[in-house]
């Protein structure tokens, strides 16, 4: 029988009963299974309710893609907290905004991003807890207290599976704040319900299963890059999980060894790829659909796209935060209407 998921965490769940050993996350040198994933992950989650963190209490995670990254999200969830994802980049009055705002109790973040914004954490007095991933700094430790290494929270004496799940499917799950472009940022609240319904609209059209390995350079804390590692997840395929496309002869060879079947993308990315002159030296022919959202693509990039790509499925999206890729246009009807993000 098919246990429905009520929760996002449920989703892991599923996969790591059902695929253990299957590799499910490579990011860097690292790849790991379903097992792995969530059994760091729950015994992260332990670490956090033994250290004060309670139903619906806000924990940022401010750090690059990394496997901390995502066992962070994971493990927040199953901690029966709020996850909020922050850009490695935001400056530091944004960072303080989003403290303020949502009063986080828990800080999960890496080292040099740490030291960097060390004068802003500081500040924060109801942050109760601060998890490092990698070494900080003595100076940097004496300005912040209640610091802990993120390899101390994983280990080997925590009780097995999550805690005690206290939330139900119409908690908050995540808050992704907006860019903020023409005022201040704002933070998009998203229950499990609303993440679980949009995650499994995009996966139906976007016809995922096991068999998927999904190439994420975007942001975890961009709900587009986000999205990627909760479908992936959810239909127990793979992630290939990158920092950016800035090095992009990296990310190429790595979804070639991968034989990526997702390429989900922004149109300027889109539009660097079809610059890129030793493109062709990349096997890519697992591709089996192109996502494009952010913006609309140009007519010009749909036929570079169709000819590079010539066995793919082209998706091109609208959605907000809120919604999330709510609608697209059929594959099928790109050449009909190539201006066009979606049905109304």
């Amino acid at each position: 029988m098919q246990i429905i998921p009520r929760q996002l965490q449920d989703m892991l769940a599923a996969s790591a009963r059902k695929f253990p050993e299957k590799i499910a996350l490579v990011c860097n040198a690292h790849r790991l299974s379903y097992r792995e994933i969530e059994t760091k992950s729950d015994s992260l989650a332990h670490w956090l309710v033994n250290s004060g963190v309670t139903r619906g209490d806000r924990v940022i995670v401010f750090a690059e893609n990394s496997v901390e990254a995502v066992i962070a999200f994971w493990a927040t969830l199953k901690a029966s907290a709020v996850v909020c994802l922050v850009h490695p980049e935001t400056p530091a009055h944004k960072l303080t905004h989003y403290l303020k705002d949502t009063r986080a109790t828990t800080l999960l973040a890496d080292a040099e991003l740490i030291a960097l914004r060390a004068a802003v954490f500081a500040e924060a007095s109801f942050l109760l807890n601060i998890v490092v991933s990698g070494s900080l700094s003595t100076d940097v430790d004496e300005r912040l207290s209640a610091l802990t290494n993120f390899s101390q929270t994983i280990v080997l004496e925590a009780p097995p599976g999550p805690p005690v799940q206290r939330n139900i499917d119409a908690d908050l799950a995540a808050i992704i704040y907006t860019s903020g472009s023409t005022g201040a940022p704002k933070g998009v609240m998203l229950t499990h319900r609303n993440m679980l319904t949009a995650a499994a609209s995009i996966m139906e059209y976007l016809k995922l299963d096991e068999s998927d390995v999904i190439l994420n350079a975007m942001p975890l804390s961009f709900d587009y890059g986000l999205y990627q590692m909760i479908m992936a997840f959810a239909a127990g395929g793979r992630l290939v999980l990158e920092r950016s496309f800035a090095l992009l002869p990296q990310v190429l060879a790595r979804a070639s060894r991968e034989a990526v079947t997702g390429l989900p993308a922004v149109p300027t990315v889109f539009a660097m790829l079809s610059q890129f002159d030793a493109l062709d030296r990349y096997d890519l022919s697992a591709v089996r659909f192109l996502t494009s959202s952010g913006a609309h693509l140009s007519a010009m990039q749909i036929k570079w796209m169709q000819r590079r790509f010539p066995t793919a499925e082209i998706y091109s999206m609208y959605g907000l935060t809120e919604c999330k890729r709510c609608t697209y246009l059929p594959p099928d009807a790109i050449d009909r209407k190539p201006g066009s993000v979606g049905i109304a």
